[in-house]
């Protein structure tokens, strides 16, 4: 009996050794950028490993991208945005800015960003063909949302005006890394700082 568990113990931990394997290989290849890198096959050559491993580990693709996602919100820890509650609302604005300016030149960022390109883009489609990796996504907004309106909880702020802030601030700040990695004429310290003091004037108005 006591061999027997001692047998189930090993083969559990070489088990879960091969699932994270999977996964660092599949978080490295999509933050490369590599072609390839949405090849759960190509994931699997890269360590060796079968398809019908990574069947046995994930149940199917769908699983494997959900496990990445849940992975890297492990690695990264619960999302906290950390603004000093003493700060106005402009220097908090400031903050959650430069934290996803610098949050979205990381490794975990390109590999979810490269992801997410090659998913379907419509919703439908995805919750059809990918469920658990478009729960995975769902999640993820709904943690970056209470974030936000965590970082506001002490000041008058409209909350509707402060989700539609926690709905577009995400893209926005993408399209300023894009345009930081393609090349630009425009002074992108200049473009946060104006973002930030748009959206800090649109938080601390008064309701119309």
């Amino acid at each position: 009996m006591a061999e027997a568990a001692a047998g189930r113990r090993r083969t559990n931990r070489r088990g879960e050794a091969t699932r994270q394997t999977i996964l660092d290989a599949a978080r490295r290849t999509l933050a490369s950028g590599d072609p390839q890198a949405a090849s759960a096959n190509h994931i699997a050559k890269l360590v060796g490993a079968t398809w019908g491993a990574v069947k046995y580990q994930f149940g199917d693709v769908d699983g494997l991208w959900a496990a990445v996602l849940n992975d890297i919100g492990v690695r990264r820890g619960e999302l906290v945005l950390a603004v000093d509650g003493d700060l106005p609302i402009e220097e908090r604005v400031t903050t959650i800015v430069e934290l996803l300016w610098r949050g979205l030149d990381t490794p975990d960022a390109r590999a979810i960003e490269n992801l997410r390109s090659s998913l379907p883009s419509r919703r439908e489609e995805l919750e059809r063909s990918y469920p658990q990796t478009a729960e995975a996504l769902a999640s993820w907004q709904a943690g970056w949302v209470e974030a936000c309106q965590d970082a506001f909880a002490d000041l008058d702020v409209d909350p509707v005006r402060l989700r539609e802030v926690a709905a577009f601030l995400p893209g926005a700040m993408r399209g300023l890394t894009s345009e930081e990695h393609l090349g630009t004429y425009s002074d992108l310290d200049v473009a946060r700082r104006g973002l930030a003091h748009a959206i800090a004037a649109y938080l601390g108005r008064p309701e119309a």
